[in-house]
């Protein structure tokens, strides 16, 4: 059953105050929480307990069994390493490097041998282990080495007699791959149903339990007769499991779901399921995606990634689990595991929230691990928490409730003013009936708009100003300049589900740094891969489930085809997808005879999603446009396709939306996930400059209220709507486009050093190229090949006003 969370807190208090005086001083006594630390998202840290650095993404924590000892995998987009931790000193002994690695650790009995996960090289690395470092070994070949064969090996599980290794695959054909330790040779292969993330065995060694992450299942492998027993179905998203003291319970963090399942191992089925979440029946969000019992099986430690916290529940009573609280953590945790009355956390991305990095990249000299990019900033970091008493767990809930804007309250009725065109409650009516929401792709504010005196801008790092953006310029001066606008993503893959979703799942989260630091996988993030997809789907299917008509072009869709059966018959067949090689304004030729089509047939649908890509760029690749030239044609389209909407019969009734899917190829010096943002509308303020803090969770959430639409997930239910830029009175003054000030047809030079190392990257899709690299070659193609590009910044505090 569902446990209701708000209600057992609420409980949780009510008893303590009714009980005796103890009772009443733990209810009451206040502790000072750590400094809180605000987000990009407008949500806040204050992680307990000591902290000690990790490397990039640690996944997984591994114990030794006397808890003196942990093992850290780092996953991340740069460097990959092991960090050996002495938990009594409290003191890193180690940082060992490894070629690729993803989430598997297994000790082999005595603790003398590590296993870990080789990641797409698509093996088991061996180390050994003299109880303070590792040394490397040997390895467990499972296939060929990306990119001949697609694995990469997940969670490890090795037998009590130390003769057997299991491991199962995330990607490609899913599969359990068992190896005799040894002859380090594989000696068996089972297809497996969906990816799966890990493998626990039973505690009588009979069985394998395997989470099927992108299944809903737990497969049980039966190891006598070497075949899958049985699925049993639990939760979205499973991943970790932990057995309780007598085997008899397996408890499964589903990370889609907010929950853990819990299931009885004798019956064969799910018995209980958990909620994880603030508040009972809170949309998808809260990503359980780590779990440890206590010794004695009465305390279960959940880790809420992006609640950035822990639950923790009393599950001594089979089938009766109570809440008992939160514990606030660092960013993103990862791992959690319990020994010696400590609780460890691995925090993905730090504790440390966002931060300057003022060493900046350069093209032509060597990465090494001193050079900043935003997808391997976030270092990990391992806390170590006192397992907490009554006293604390009532303090950490509060700071944990601090932390977080979402309630339910905001999910249904939020925060405005009476008489906005944009309602405060879900399904109010608005005078807006048609939205055009575009995407593009990956600038900064500064790179922008940093030349607009109006705004917080830095005109030294104004890479595209008014005379290559005047379109741009134009209409945040007609309309709103919003100068304290933050994408939630931070590169594409992770974007587009935040421009569409309001959400990146765990394994969205999870598996983007791999491919984009290089180390193998395929782009698996707008469309072709159903794990992927947030629980709700997609701001379509929102629109679909409550009636209001919709169309794509271009988003999640290459003219009519697509993965995704909501967009089919949804997409525009004349407009091009993403394709450096065509131009924006092609593509607006292409909306505008579809919108004209629509219109005469009195069919022009409520939603419309428009991608106009261009000022991603090209580089400066040769005989392919320049910088500013793809830039300029992404704004002369972006000007024309306003100014068209506002010339036509659906003005008075309409609002555009405009945003980038996230900010990652460019400096800002409040922070790289700022971005630019326009909001144009009848109803929009004229000539305004509003400093009011706004996320793409925030457009999401606009667009939502305008049609009368639940959030699909807590970030949009938490977001604050765009109130601010519009005005209860329409203006239906028209848009009059600027025409391009330079050259739209200015070409790359061929065979400069910059267009050789264009030419080297894979432009094909988007954000396939080392960003590093990309970054740079644009500013250098843009500035001068001698310029040196200003270092990003990350914010540690965000303005909210």
């Amino acid at each position: 059953m569902r446990q209701n969370l708000f209600f057992s807190l609420l409980f949780f208090a009510v008893f303590f105050s009714a009980c005796d005086q103890q009772a009443t001083k733990i209810a009451t006594k206040q502790m000072t929480p750590p400094k809180r630390i605000g987000l990009p998202n407008g949500w806040s840290l204050t992680p307990v307990g000591e902290h000690l650095p990790l490397g990039d993404l640690p996944l997984q924590i591994l114990l030794t069994a006397n808890g003196k000892r942990a093992i850290a995998t780092n996953n991340g987009q740069s460097a990959h390493s092991l960090t050996v931790v002495d938990l009594e000193s409290k003191k890193v002994l180690q940082e060992l490097s490894i070629p690729k690695a993803w989430y598997g650790l297994a000790w082999h009995p005595g603790e003398k041998t590590l296993y870990a996960s080789g990641g797409y090289d698509n093996c088991i690395r061996m180390y050994d282990f003299d109880g303070s470092r590792l040394t490397y070994r040997d390895s467990i070949a499972l296939a060929r080495p990306w990119p001949n064969d697609n694995i990469s090996p997940a969670g490890i599980a090795v037998d009590a007699d130390g003769k057997t290794l299991y491991t199962v695959s995330k990607d490609g054909r899913s599969g359990l791959f068992i190896a005799d330790i040894a002859s380090r040779k594989l000696a068996n292969r089972i297809d497996l149903a969906a990816e799966a993330y890990a493998c626990l065995l039973s505690k009588d060694q009979t069985q394998l339990y395997i989470s099927l992450w992108g299944g809903a299942a737990i497969a049980v492998y039966d190891i006598k007769a070497q075949k899958i027993a049985s699925t049993i179905p639990v939760a979205l998203h499973p991943n970790e499991m932990v057995l309780n003291p007598d085997g008899s319970l397996l408890y499964v963090a589903c990370a889609d779901d907010n929950a853990v399942a819990v299931v009885d191992l004798k019956q064969g089925k799910m018995s209980e399921l958990i909620t994880t979440s603030l508040y009972p029946n809170a949309p998808t969000g809260s990503t359980a995606n780590s779990l440890a019992l206590t010794p004695d099986g009465k305390t279960l430690y959940v880790a809420n990634a992006d609640n950035n916290c822990l639950a923790v529940f009393d599950v001594s009573a089979k089938g009766k689990s109570r809440s008992e609280g939160f514990i606030p953590t660092g960013w993103y945790p990862t791992s959690v595991r319990v020994a010696n009355e400590q609780v460890y956390v691995a925090n993905g991305k730090g504790n440390t929230g966002s931060m300057a990095n003022p060493k900046g990249p350069d093209p032509v000299t060597r990465r090494t691990p001193e050079t900043q990019y935003i997808g391997g900033l976030f270092k990990g970091s391992l806390s170590i928490i006192p397992q907490p008493d009554a006293i604390d767990i009532v303090n950490y809930t509060r700071w944990v409730y601090e932390n977080t804007p979402y309630s339910k309250e905001k999910e249904l009725h939020a925060e405005g003013e009476f008489g906005n065109p944009i309602p405060m409650e879900v399904g109010k009516p608005s005078p807006i009936k048609y939205v055009f929401y575009v995407i593009k792709e990956n600038r900064t504010y500064d790179q922008v708009f940093g030349d607009m005196p109006e705004g917080n801008g830095d005109p030294s790092l104004c890479l595209f100003p008014d005379s290559v953006t005047p379109n741009q310029h134009a209409l945040a001066r007609e309309f709103v300049l919003l100068d304290n606008f933050y994408v939630d993503a931070e590169v594409s893959a992770d974007g587009h589900n935040w421009s569409t979703g309001a959400y990146a799942n765990d394994y969205v989260e999870k598996t983007w740094p791999t491919s984009y630091g290089g180390r193998g996988g395929t782009y698996d993030y707008e469309g072709s891969r159903p794990i992927a997809y947030p629980k709700t789907g997609f701001l379509w299917d929102n629109a679909k489930r409550k009636g209001v008509s919709y169309r794509t072009y271009g988003e999640f869709a290459n003219l009519d085809q697509t993965y995704l059966e909501s967009l089919k018959g949804h997409a525009s067949p004349t407009f091009p997808g993403y394709n450096l090689s065509i131009q924006d304004i092609f593509r607006f030729e292409r909306w505008k005879a579809d919108f004209d089509s629509l219109l005469y047939t009195n069919a022009l649908t409520q939603l419309n999603i428009v991608r106009f890509g261009n000022d991603h760029t090209a580089g400066a690749r040769g005989g392919s446009p320049t910088p500013a030239a793809m830039v300029a044609d992404n704004d002369l389209a972006v000007g024309l396709f306003v100014e068209y909407i506002s010339k036509s019969p659906i003005w008075k009734e309409a609002a555009i939306f405009i945003l980038e899917d996230d900010a990652q190829n460019g400096p800002d010096h409040i922070d790289a996930h700022r971005s630019p943002a326009l909001v144009i509308s009848p109803y929009t303020k004229r000539k305004h400059v509003e400093h009011s803090m706004y996320s793409t969770a925030s457009m999401l959430r606009t667009i939502e209220l305008i049609f009368g639409l639940p959030p699909m997930t807590q970030f949009d239910a938490a977001a604050r709507p765009m109130y601010a830029c519009f005005s209860k009175t329409p203006n239906l003054t028209p848009f009059t486009h600027v025409p391009a000030r330079i050259d739209l047809d200015a070409r790359n030079a061929y065979h400069t050093r910059l267009s050789d190392q264009s030419f080297a990257l894979n432009l094909d899709k988007e954000d396939q190229a080392p960003d590093l690299l990309f970054n740079e070659i644009i500013w250098k193609a843009v500035r001068g090949e001698q310029s040196a590009m200003p270092a990003p910044r990350r914010a540690a505090f965000i303005r909210t006003e």
